[in-house]
């Protein structure tokens, strides 16, 4: 191993997700960080997340860890809002190295940019229902008023690449209309598929709503972390980004242009 690849911030940042939606995370990341190394690790073989116990997602969330920590990464980045609200109390515990969710990043954003102290969250029914975000709001701002609402139909929509049109806005205003009546003003995108709908929950929500886009949170509070441990690449070089999936790599790869803005060069059966 060359002395450079053995220094601790010259090893990658990687994350983990129960499939392809954690590449909002890669490519906020992509944008804020462009010199660092990325692994990134789609549960692909057992997507969806949301729809399994604690138990389990806590387990699939142990081996993608040590998947990654194989990899020598400098930090693991759970890039599912299902796996962070059940599994990274107890990664934190287990493991050693640096690690960090999506939802606390998310709630920080939300609690900087609300005025009237009435937040929205929107979310698949597993990340509504753990409540994750409603405990991290209160726990730091008891005050706050926090109003919640799954979004099951967003990530198939998503997925077949319907980010516009009659049909995404018909099933944004029938989900997003609780939140409207309750007056939020700050909605935090609680799943990392609701980014790329942005243009149309934004249009939903109108101009008055600040949208928290969970993926840039979890970059941003990534880059603090790395800065204070003294862990961001210095200087030039080129970064090398892997990419893996647990099943059909293909089909990860045609998919992640939707999410990267470009197709992942190559993908990697894990």
């Amino acid at each position: 191993m060359s002395r450079k690849a053995s220094r601790p911030a010259a090893r990658p940042i990687g994350l983990f997700d129960s499939g392809i939606g954690g590449l909002t995370v890669v490519r906020a990341l992509l944008k804020l960080l462009p010199r660092e190394s990325l692994v990134y690790l789609g549960d692909t073989a057992r997507v969806p997340y949301g729809n399994k116990s604690r138990e389990t997602v806590i387990r699939f969330s142990t081996e993608n860890t040590l998947f990654l920590l194989r990899h020598r990464v400098k930090l693991v980045i759970v890039a599912c809002h299902t796996a962070s609200s059940f599994a990274l109390p107890l990664l934190e515990r287990q493991f050693k190295q640096p690690l960090l969710g999506v939802v606390a990043p998310g709630v920080a954003a939300a609690l900087a940019a609300t005025r009237s102290g009435r937040v929205g969250v929107i979310g698949t029914a597993a990340t509504v229902g753990s409540g994750a975000y409603v405990r991290g709001i209160r726990r730091k701002r008891p005050g706050i008023k926090v109003f919640q609402a799954a979004c099951p139909l967003f990530v198939p929509l998503v997925e077949e690449g319907r980010l516009n049109g009659p049909v995404t806005e018909r099933v944004a205003r029938e989900y997003l209309a609780p939140l409207k009546r309750a007056r939020v003003d700050t909605l935090i995108l609680g799943c990392t598929h609701y980014p790329l709908l942005k243009g149309v929950i934004a249009r939903v929500m109108g101009r008055g709503v600040r949208l928290i886009d969970s993926a840039e949170a979890a970059a941003r509070q990534a880059q603090a972390l790395l800065e204070g441990e003294g862990l961001l690449v210095a200087g030039s070089g080129r970064p090398r980004h892997r990419f893996f999936a647990t099943d059909a790599p293909d089909h990860f790869k045609r998919f992640s242009a939707r999410f990267l803005g470009r197709p992942a060069r190559q993908v990697s059966r894990a």
